[in-house]
């Protein structure tokens, strides 16, 4: 693409981040609260000033500043999750975007973690034969931030942060599940929303269960999958590294399986990564797919409202 100028909607951490790795594309920032950013409101952005918007906001306002900037023509980065009041909200998001030939993209920079990569080539070849179960982790120590936080400490809690990513790794490994998730348990230790819940399947032909909390003071992701011809395990990602895949191949009857790892220190290289991506995407007049971002707001809310009951027992 000879010219692609993005603008950032949100400065807060992510819209730092993001705004670092458009590097040259990058043209201004928008935000109603930081005195830093350029401008107060979307609508004081020329529109003949950006082909694109990273939009790193709260939940609240993002259909809304979605439908204002498809209306103009302007593809669009969202951060996870593209949450919406009522399904039908995702659905007219998608008819609008196609309509104008503009990318709607949700960010999920998990799916181009390294070793992500790797376990979703490694199902996908076969070679484990069938899949019996899969559990993931996934902690970080934010309870405190969160709970301090004018909006964050509210709804779901974890399972709408972290859950989102969790969920959407099962639709990247596995394909999109039609087995139904329950929650298994919820609690707010510290936090006025769940800062800890388990949600599980056992009705699909993978069983998954998917552990996460703000309580983990060493940041961490482990990943199981076990199956008929062996086991693939994830400790860590690369922004905490280092990170390991280990592959093991079963032995016959039983006995010490032989394993194979591959260890990993680099920096985090998952947000330029998505950013070259969502270039490509734009740049090839891909059309807009939020299908999956309608089964994940489906999944959250249900599983967000036991949550909440569940912690408030």
């Amino acid at each position: 693409m000879s010219s692609f100028r993005v603008i950032v909607a949100g400065l807060g951490v992510q819209g730092i981040k993001r705004r670092k790795f458009a590097g040259g594309d990058f043209v201004s920032t928008v935000d109603p609260l930081n005195e830093a950013a350029d401008y107060r409101s979307i609508e004081e952005v020329p529109l003949d000033t950006y082909d694109a918007a990273l939009c790193c906001v709260p939940d609240q306002p993002k259909v809304d500043l979605l439908s204002y900037l498809i209306s103009n023509g302007k593809h669009i980065l969202v951060e996870k999750p593209l949450w919406a009041e009522d399904d039908a909200q995702i659905a007219r998001l998608q008819a609008e975007a196609r309509a104008k030939n503009v990318v709607c993209y949700t960010a999920y920079n998990h799916r181009f973690e390294p070793h992500y990569v790797r376990m979703r080539d490694l199902i996908a070849s076969g070679e484990l034969g069938r899949i019996y179960r899969c559990r993931m982790f996934y902690g970080n120590g934010t309870a405190r931030l969160v709970r301090d936080s004018a909006w964050r400490d509210h709804g779901s809690g974890v399972l709408h942060d972290l859950g989102s990513h969790l969920l959407d790794t099962v639709a990247f490994w596995f394909g999109q599940p039609a087995a139904v998730f329950e929650v298994i348990s919820s609690n707010c230790f510290e936090n006025s929303a769940p800062d800890h819940v388990v949600i599980g399947s056992e009705s699909g032909e993978v069983r998954i269960e998917l552990e996460m909390t703000l309580l983990s003071w060493r940041n961490h992701f482990v990943c199981d999958v076990f199956a008929e011809n062996g086991s693939a395990h994830i400790s860590s990602l690369c922004k905490w590294g280092p990170t390991n895949f280990t592959k093991r191949t079963r032995v016959l009857p039983s006995g010490r399986p032989p394993e194979e790892t591959v260890e990993l220190v680099q920096d985090d290289p998952t947000w330029a990564l998505e950013y070259a991506h969502f270039k490509s995407l734009c740049a090839s007049g891909a059309e807009t797919d939020l299908s999956g971002d309608f089964w994940l707001n489906q999944e959250l809310r249900r599983l967000g409202e036991d949550a909440v009951a569940r912690a408030g027992k």
